[in-house]
């Protein structure tokens, strides 16, 4: 006996022989032999007409369509699923859907077959997934010039959960209640697949934080019941003890920071309930360090009963970094800047760094210290010793320079709501300009110390790309100056910027800077510590300081007071680019209060391409009323927004 098993739209066929057949077909004793002449005969399971020559046009167009070797473009829709689909649903049809993939495309009989029944188990499976565990789905293709290809849907009905028993979670005592409601899935619900995961992610996540780091939760089991349309849900969770943090302990293979930094750099402390939730946080911060390549960090047993200890492995990433910079600024001049970095090599994170510029206006060399997360997260201390010379068209400066800080930092890992500084610099600084009345050359050398301290506010949503809210900043330095004779005065700043979303794709931003020095004269200040205004950072169009008084050889003299303001309507237009019209205007007084009045405008057009590590900006402006001297067109490129 010969069984044949076929399989529909594989075009293949296979034979299966039973015990005791063979292969071999035994000829007839006689043959008939063949006419070569004679038509040939019909062949089976062949139905493709054989077109005649000389036959009219349309009945050749109508054979061709039904050809099902012919190649052509189809369209397809889903017939039934109206109230039965969710977005979501939808969503993942288009995602996974043969038909949807392959749109536009040309297709014969056989493809378009095989891709819908592809869809229709693809559809039936996403909607057991609804609930819907009767689902069908049948296919058919509707013929014509463009083939139609129809998924008809029956969903049918609707499962419900009938009984959701969470087996286990009486022992978390008190906490058993909240753990249910945060699983959120309850009798009555359709037994819809993603809101059982969606439940179990969320339960899990809620364990851990309510202060059980050995949790166990297990798989969620569905039990359908077809009879009565209905399922039982069962999830088994053992809570284990509950638990408070203990200490840091530095697992064998530990190769970077020991435990007590890792306290410091942690947002927990021994006592606290345990939270996996600060464990990911402090997983993010150790590798934000750059001093670490890998990391594991885990609950243990604590050595006190209703302790946990969290164990830290670390290995070691490369601790040095070299990065060069090139630039050209009108008003600053060529530059090139290269810098080299130790990391780590005065543990823990004590970096070393050596920066060096060489340009046409600006020389600089600098031995810079800098401890992150010192004393705690975020905080770092930096100190530094450099040497500089400037060349500016207001003054030239060579300064020795001796100074120390600590800040609270924000990142773009971690953005701070409150961020301040606090220091204090020495420096020594000969410095060159002219009497503004007559022009006649003069060279004084000043010796200042300041305590330079600073405290931000930022409410806005991104730290490169802020599109909603405000941030508001205050600098304060008291200074003592000795110059023949000496004195002391203050430096005061304030920067506020408000970001609002006019419409789809639009932002405008506003910013207003207001400056002061209290208690000197502006000619006895060093010309290096006096306010100026113009350039990238300030009104656009205007060169590098070129803002304000000048002198009678047209250079700018800089001030003791400035007011800046700066509006811009930032636009997305197609994919990662956007423009930026903007306006900016500002001044330099030589009183101590700003006058806000006698403004210099900048207006212009910006381009800003949006990439994964914030916007690049490209900036063209031009001055509105242009003093003598001023050019007309200034172009400025840097990272992030203006402010």
């Amino acid at each position: 006996m010969l069984l044949r098993l076929g399989w529909f739209g594989l075009g293949a066929t296979a034979v299966l022989l039973l015990p005791g057949q063979t292969a071999a077909q035994t000829m007839p004793a006689e043959a008939t032999p063949l006419d070569p002449n004679a038509p040939l005969a019909p062949l089976p399971d062949i139905g493709v007409a054989w077109p005649e020559l000389g036959a009219d046009p349309a009945g050749a167009a109508a054979a061709a369509a039904t050809d099902g070797a012919a190649e052509r473009r189809y369209s397809w829709r889903i017939d039934g699923i109206d109230t039965a689909a969710t977005p979501l649903l939808r969503k993942r049809f288009e995602e996974l859907s043969t038909l949807d993939a392959n749109d536009g495309s040309v297709a014969n009989a056989a493809q378009l077959d095989r891709r819908a029944r592809e869809d229709a188990d693809l559809l039936q499976t996403l909607l057991r997934g609804e609930g819907y565990y009767d689902a069908r789905v049948t296919t058919r293709v509707e013929a014509g010039a463009k083939p139609l290809v129809v998924l008809a849907a029956e969903p049918g009905t609707l499962y419900r959960l009938k009984d959701v028993t969470l087996g286990g979670i009486a022992a978390a005592g008190a906490k058993a209640q909240p753990l249910r409601e945060a699983f959120g899935v309850k009798p009555q619900d359709p037994v819809n697949a993603d809101a059982i995961v969606a439940g179990t992610a969320r339960l899990t996540a809620k364990i851990g934080q309510s202060g059980f780091p050995f949790a166990d939760v297990g798989e969620p089991q569905v039990v359908v019941d077809h009879a009565s349309k209905s399922a039982t849900l069962d999830l088994q969770v053992a809570p284990g003890a509950e638990s408070r943090f203990g200490k840091f302990v530095a697992l064998p293979g530990n190769r970077v920071f020991d435990a007590e930094h890792v306290q410091e750099i942690a947002r927990l402390s021994p006592g606290d309930t345990f939270d996996a939730t600060t464990l990911d946080d402090l997983r993010r911060a150790l590798i934000q360090t750059g001093l670490v390549s890998s990391v594991e960090v885990k609950p243990i047993p604590g050595d006190a009963s209703g302790t946990v200890d969290i164990g830290v492995k670390l290995a070691a990433a490369p601790p040095h970094t070299i990065a060069g910079e090139l630039g050209y600024g009108t008003g600053e001049g060529a530059r090139a800047e290269l810098s080299w970095t130790h990391r780590n090599l005065f543990p823990p994170e004590g970096a070393l760094t050596l920066r060096s510029v060489l340009g046409t206006r600006e020389q600089l060399g600098s031995v810079v210290f800098r401890r992150n997360n010192f004393g705690d997260r975020d905080r770092v201390f930096t100190a530094q010793i450099s040497a500089s010379h400037v060349q500016r068209d207001a003054y030239e400066a060579k300064t020795y320079t001796v100074a120390a800080n600590i800040e609270r930092q924000t990142t773009i890992f971690f953005q701070k709501t409150w961020t301040w500084s606090i220091g204090g610099e020495v420096l020594s600084s000969d410095e060159r300009d002219v009497i503004a009345a007559t022009g006649e050359p003069r060279r004084r050398t000043f010796y200042i110390a300041a305590a330079p301290t600073s405290l931000n506010y930022d409410g806005s949503d991104d730290l490169l790309n802020p599109t909603r809210g405000f941030r508001l900043g205050g600098r304060f330095s008291p200074e003592f100056s000795l110059e023949n004779d000496a004195f002391g005065y203050a430096r005061v700043q304030i920067d506020a910027s408000a970001y609002q979303p006019a419409h789809r794709g639009v932002v405008l931003a506003e910013r207003i800077r207001l400056g002061s020095i209290l208690g000197a004269s502006r000619d006895s200040i060093a010309p290096s510590r006096r306010f100026y205004a113009g350039g990238g950072a300030s009104v656009r169009g205007y060169g590098y300081q070129a803002i304000g008084p000048r002198d009678v050889n047209n250079d700018p003299i800089g001030g003791r007071s400035l007011a800046e303001f700066s509006i811009e309507a930032r636009v997305k237009t197609f994919g990662n680019f956007g423009i930026v019209p903007f306006l900016d205007g500002g001044t330099i007084y030589t009183s101590a209060i700003p006058k806000l009045g006698d403004f210099q405008y900048g207006a212009g057009v910006g381009v800003r391409y949006y990439s994964n590590f914030g916007p690049i900006r490209f900036d063209v402006g031009t001055p509105l009323n242009p003093q003598p001297g001023d050019s007309r067109i200034a172009v400025y490129v840097s990272l992030g927004q203006a402010f």
